[in-house]
């Protein structure tokens, strides 16, 4: 599951990281990338010595390289982190977002309030905290069972 409590249950201060799911790790995409330009160099193998193969050339490798800049943009776009400390009396999150800004929330533990939205929010099984007089998302990048699980553990969580 792409968070984890990296705190003891009973301990304070408990602490939640959170992360979206990363199915194609570099390794993997260097692969990918390397097969997609062998399987469009095969075609190309054919108009070797023509001058065809110039005129096709660079529309082969901007396909490759096409494919790369997707795949770049879309790692870029999960650094996404997430992190919830809950002491004995506050509530903490800390969101670092891809670009490397970072937005904070905080509230008293105590009127923390973990709420979820079954088909309003963007996503279903939306959970946000609310607070202090702000209301923040929590965990929107996470698949549906993941969120439906983490609203109880934050549920039970906030109620020690």
């Amino acid at each position: 599951m792409p968070y984890q409590w990296t705190s003891q249950p009973h301990a304070t201060p408990q602490t939640l990281r959170l992360w979206p799911h990363n199915s194609l790790p570099a390794r993997g995409m260097a692969a990918f990338v390397l097969s997609t330009f062998f399987m469009i160099s095969i075609p190309v193998l054919a108009l070797l010595g023509s001058p065809i193969l110039w005129a096709m050339l660079p529309f082969t490798l901007a396909a490759v390289w096409g494919v790369f800049w997707a795949l770049q943009r879309n790692f870029k776009a999960r650094q996404i982190n997430e992190e919830l400390v809950l002491d004995e009396s506050m509530a903490h999150l800390t969101r670092t977002n891809p670009k490397g800004d970072v937005q904070e929330w905080d509230c008293d533990r105590y009127w923390t309030q973990v709420i979820k939205y079954e088909d309003e929010g963007p996503v279903p099984h939306y959970i946000t905290l609310r607070g202090k007089g702000r209301e923040v998302e929590i965990g929107a990048f996470l698949s549906e069972e993941e969120r439906i699980a983490l609203y109880g553990d934050l549920q039970r969580a906030l109620r020690r």
